[in-house]
């Protein structure tokens, strides 16, 4: 067996309860970890005991605007369990820049609508919704909230904390919305969204909130959770959405009700008049015969108007200086590479196309994807010419193109450099994770296809957004890691997903990715010793007791023994070992196992480990008939989960269920059906992945049940698990 590298340290870190695995330092690069896989795997057990200490990365990196990382430290409904960092951009209007056209009829009309309550602004790209929306929120008194919503917000979580935050900017919202977003395990439909919805409903200020480019949400319980926020809009208050598609909402219902206000593309392009304005704006000088022919040909269209003002700039002839949009993107396209891209220098061509790979750009950014000097210097130029770049920041550090143009940009892109787009999405990888941008480094590595960096920033990642409650996320990039059979090659990925699947109640997943783990340890017989990933085999292995109590102990003996070898300190060892100890009728050895399970884990942070340990040594003492250590080890359980602001866990239906035992004991009948309601919340979580406690929780369920004579409640309470 392989064993530590010469002259690292012994590491006294700690494992998550029994959700394995992530680093701690979210600056290593990527490509180092493509490179070394096994120094990756032990600086995944050396970050554990940080990645559960509940003190999340804050702070802006390196080489990135304070201004676009939202800190949370001091907020007052800050809660005790995981946060992450908010891009604040996304929360900001943006701003209206000089040169726009004022679309004075529509805002006064959006003014004048206030009845009401949801507004819709619905039309293909480059109509202008978001330059409407702005100008509309600059010229009303108002209050706005803004959210602009992108594709990683198709994770309920993400999404609704954007939401949240934007609205406690407006007026404090009931903290008990951010616990709930912040619990992994709590019930989008059944505790965030009636949480949230009943917070926007009792603001007592009118606010809009503005949630743009909803159209790429495609995530089922994102959709529903918009639908549900339309009808908790408070009196005076408006819910606007923006997009390229109907919203998801039931517009049928809202226009015979009369509380939707909708604008199209009719009501958004352009007038004559208004078609003049953004032509003098963009210093190009017509006749008005002219500019009458110009907006025939464009039918009015915002960014056909736009784009032939700057092919005329250029120098282009007024006679092919137009294109319509109807609703064919490749003929914008095939316009934007005759007309525009081809009467641009080669050096700009090449800067703007390449940089369509960037969904944020930055000077230095643009510096090391193009790798050619004075692109900073290009990226300036272009803000200040011309209004396809969005400002980003205050500062004027950050932009991104508007998404009609990137769109062009990239098809141009594909067609003339096809196989440098890889390469510019690894050089964009490579910035982000020297800067500190782990997530945006993981996902310009997935889109350039680099499975051996995309799995070790996994790895890096994977517990932090677990606790943070992203597990839509998490299910994305496990589930393209898994679609490039990259599980196979990285053990330790495959272990923390299993884990981590099997702690939030998706025993299916967990099983899937714990066959891939068998098949790296005994697929191969030549390959390499992995002292690491072996230990963590094991434990998984007696975490998902697949193959009985007697070879759950094996495992977990296995595991106790590989760990201590290795020097790596975690309590969930011991605790699986107690557990099956206790589960073989060793309670002697189960509660000796469990206990030094609690003195290891006493200080590493894994509430849900500790409050496991306790319930179960609780569990050895009622067996015992000592029932007033019991009552104390259960209630000490009880105020772990409490003091770590954890409400839904793969823990707490245990507890409770020890909880309403001793509660039974002492004759506390109503402390005793409290404990049942609460447990009966959370028998969605007691599936066949954690066979021992959905077993131990629903027999000391059926146990109260019985002794309060409610014998349906338990059968139902001793139900076999999902």
């Amino acid at each position: 067996m392989r064993g530590l590298p010469a002259g690292r340290p012994k590491m006294s870190r700690t494992a998550p309860d029994a959700r394995a695995a992530a680093s701690s330092s979210l600056r290593t690069q990527a490509g180092q970890l493509a490179r070394d896989e096994p120094v990756a795997a032990l600086d995944l057990i050396h970050g554990l005991g940080r990645s559960w200490s509940g003190r999340p990365f804050r702070g802006a990196p390196s080489g990135v605007s304070d201004s676009d990382v939202r800190e949370r430290a001091d907020r007052s409904h800050q809660v005790r369990g995981p946060v992450f960092d908010l891009l604040a951009s996304k929360l900001r209007r943006p701003a209206v820049r000089p040169g726009t056209v004022l679309r004075l009829p529509l805002t006064e009309r959006l003014a004048r609508d206030d009845r009401c309550p949801i507004v819709s602004v619905v039309a293909p790209p480059g109509y202008g919704k978001t330059t409407l929306l702005s100008q509309w929120a600059e010229r009303n008194g108002q209050a706005f909230a803004w959210v602009s919503v992108d594709e990683g917000d198709n994770d309920p979580k993400v999404l609704l904390t954007y939401i949240a935050e934007a609205l406690d900017a407006v007026e404090p919202i009931d903290r008990r919305v951010f616990d709930a977003l912040a619990s992994p395990v709590s019930s989008v439909p059944g505790s965030v969204v009636p949480r949230l919805g009943a917070a926007f409903w009792s603001m007592t200020s009118p606010v809009a909130l503005v949630l743009d480019d909803v159209h790429v949400l495609h995530n089922s319980e994102c959709r529903a959770a918009l639908s549900v926020l339309a009808d908790h809009v408070p009196a005076g208050s408006r819910l606007a959405l923006a997009g390229r598609a109907e919203p998801p909402l039931r517009v049928a219902r809202l226009r015979a009700e009369g509380r939707i206000l909708e604008i199209g593309p009719g009501e958004l392009s352009l007038t004559r008049d208004e078609a003049a304005s953004l032509l003098r704006a963009a210093e190009v000088a017509l006749a008005e015969d002219e500019v009458a022919g110009l907006h025939r040909r464009t039918e009015g269209w915002p960014a056909g108007l736009y784009l032939a003002a700057l092919y005329l700039r250029e120098g282009g002839p007024l006679a092919s200086a137009a294109v319509s949009f109807g609703g064919d993107d490749r003929l914008v396209s095939e316009y934007m590479e005759s007309e525009f891209l081809a009467r641009i220098s080669r050096r700009q061509r090449a800067f703007l196309t390449r940089t369509a790979v960037l969904e944020r750009m930055s000077g230095p950014l643009c510096e090391a994807v193009l790798d050619v000097a004075g692109s900073a210097a290009t990226l300036a130029d272009l803000a200040r010419s011309n209004l396809l770049l969005v400002p980003l920041d205050r500062r004027g550090e950050w932009y991104r193109y508007h998404h009609l143009f990137r769109d062009m940009l990239l098809a141009e892109l594909e067609r003339q450099e096809p196989g440098l787009i890889p390469v510019l999405r690894r050089r964009a990888a490579g910035w982000c994770s020297r800067n500190g941008w782990p997530e945006e480094a993981l996902e310009y590595s997935m889109a350039a296809g680099d499975v051996d960096a995309a799995a070790g920033l996994v790895a890096k990642l994977g517990v932090p957004t677990q606790r943070q409650g992203r597990l839509t996320t998490l299910q994305r990039w496990f589930g393209w890691l898994e679609d490039q059979g990259g599980n196979e090659g990285h053990p330790m990925v495959a272990v923390m997903a299993s884990i981590i699947f099997a702690m939030t109640a998706r025993p299916m997943d967990a099983e899937r990715l714990a066959d891939a783990v068998d098949r790296w340890q005994y697929g191969d017989p030549a390959r390499r010793d992995d002292l690491s990933a072996e230990a963590w085999a094991a434990l998984l292995r007696a975490v998902l007791c697949r193959h009985g109590a007697e070879q759950m102990r094996l495992d977990a003996d296995e595991a106790v023994r590989k760990f201590a070898a290795g020097s790596f300190v975690t309590p969930t060892p011991a605790l699986m070992q107690g557990i099956a100890r206790v589960l073989c009728g060793d309670l002697d050895g189960g509660d000796a196992s469990l206990e030094n399970a609690l003195g290891v884990g006493e200080h590493a942070g894994a509430p849900e480990d500790f409050a496991t340990a306790l319930c179960e040594r609780s569990l050895v003492a009622i067996a015992r008939g000592d029932w007033g250590r019991a009552e104390v080890l259960a209630g000490q359980a009880a105020a772990v989960l409490r003091r770590a602001g954890i409400e839904e866990s793969f823990a707490t239906p245990l507890v409770c269920a020890v909880q309403a035992r001793t509660a039974m004991h002492r004759g506390d009948v109503p402390a005793a059906r409290r404990e049942l309601v609460s447990a009966q919340r959370l028998r969605h979580l007691l599936t066949y992945a954690l066979p021992y406690l959905a077993v131990q929780a629903r027999i000391e369920l059926a146990r109260v049940h019985v002794a309060l004579a409610d014998l349906a409640g338990g059968q139902d309470a001793d139900a076999g698990g999902r």
